[in-house]
């Protein structure tokens, strides 16, 4: 009989202060991380109204740098990144061959940087590995790869006072900083990259930086009064906003055009990426399913994997599912064929044995205030 073998978890630098702080931990991607402080409703509701912090250190870092890097990464990702300026970002997918989602991700673009091209790529902590060997395997030699996931932590602010909050322990203007940009600065004594991004649905940044000056930013911004928040508010923000979740929404069987990322798909500027035969078929041939919105009445919460049925068949399936904090009802994302997914439509949810009537709604389901 072979004894099975446990890989200890990752812990981030910043683990031993959450711990403090008096957070409850969870295993995810091979990380041990907070899952809540106070209590999921209350970190919730704090980054809605004014602001929450979270310790997202488990994601993928990569800094690459290399001749050609621009063009070389435009292969691999079906958006255009001819347009983006120093200090500019793009959200956007990795794909395989078939057009499936390898990962989602955001390209942080930094230009030239002594004489040759450079950006930084964050990436899902679940397949950061599986990226790296990917982006190893299909960019040119001449581009490096240095991962650098487990040497920086990784904090967000996020919340209509979180720039009100970050103003005054960094040394940029943070109202010169527009959303989906970022820049390099100062946080206690040391080099920072800042970004106007996050994965909430409303305003904050995104701060890249070594582990002890994380540890000082994240006990300066507690103790300023920011609401340290967990995984389960991360979880529950993301899908008001209707953000895509990794192995949820998004896997490799999964294209970005009925995945509703229309948007990250640039075919009239992309002429050539890694899967665009693919995507170019599914929109000439129309997409088999779409990614839609569904509200339930109650407290009927329709958790991922649930069948989705019309008239006793089944159709689809839901993805995320979740009460919803800030509107006080319960809202799902699921797959179902395009003819089902106008908004309006009547389907059935099958909540452990029981059919739950639910209908299709606009996405996403929230709108913060900076995107209103």
């Amino acid at each position: 009989m072979t004894a099975t073998v446990e890989i200890p978890l990752l812990s981030s630098p910043l683990h031993s202060v959450c711990a403090s702080a008096g957070a409850r931990f969870t295993g995810f991607a091979g990380w041990e991380l907070p899952l809540q402080f106070q209590g999921l409703m209350q970190e919730h509701l704090a980054v809605r109204e004014r602001a929450g912090l979270f310790d997202i250190s488990h994601m993928g870092k990569f800094q690459l740098r290399g001749s050609g890097l621009r063009s070389a990464l435009q292969r691999l990702l079906p958006s255009d990144l001819t347009t983006l300026l120093p200090g500019q970002a793009q959200y956007s997918v990795l794909l395989n061959e078939a057009g499936g989602c390898l990962d989602d991700l955001i390209v942080y673009w930094q230009g030239i940087v002594d004489g040759l091209e450079q950006a930084f790529l964050i990436v899902n902590a679940a397949t950061t590995n599986s990226d790296r060997l990917w982006l190893t395997e299909h960019l040119p030699p001449a581009i490096a790869l240095l991962d650098l996931s487990q040497d920086l932590a990784l904090v967000a602010i996020q919340g209509p006072q979180a720039i009100a909050f970050l103003q005054p322990l960094v040394s940029c203007d943070l109202a010169e900083l527009p959303r989906f940009s970022h820049t390099v600065t100062s946080i206690a004594g040391q080099p920072a990259f800042v970004a106007r991004t996050g994965y909430t649905g409303e305003d904050g940044c995104e701060v890249m930086l070594p582990p002890a000056a994380a540890i000082t930013l994240w006990q300066q911004l507690t103790a300023a009064g920011v609401v340290p928040c967990g995984l389960g508010a991360r979880d529950t923000l993301r899908l008001e906003a209707a953000m895509p979740l990794y192995g949820h929404e998004l896997d490799t069987d999964t294209n970005p055009l009925e995945a509703g990322l229309g948007w990250v798909v640039h075919l009239d500027r992309n002429p050539d990426f890694l899967g665009r035969d693919r995507l170019v078929q599914a929109k000439t041939n129309s997409l088999e399913r779409r990614l839609v919105g569904l509200e339930l009445p109650g407290r009927n919460i329709a958790r991922h994997g649930y069948p989705v049925a019309i008239a006793d068949t089944t159709v689809g399936i839901v993805t995320s599912g979740s009460w919803s904090p800030t509107l006080s009802k319960a809202i799902a994302l699921a797959y179902v064929p395009p003819a089902l997914a106008n908004l309006g439509q009547e389907l059935w949810v099958e909540i452990r044995g029981k059919q739950v009537p639910a209908t299709v709604v606009k996405r996403p389901f929230y709108r913060g205030s900076q995107f209103r």
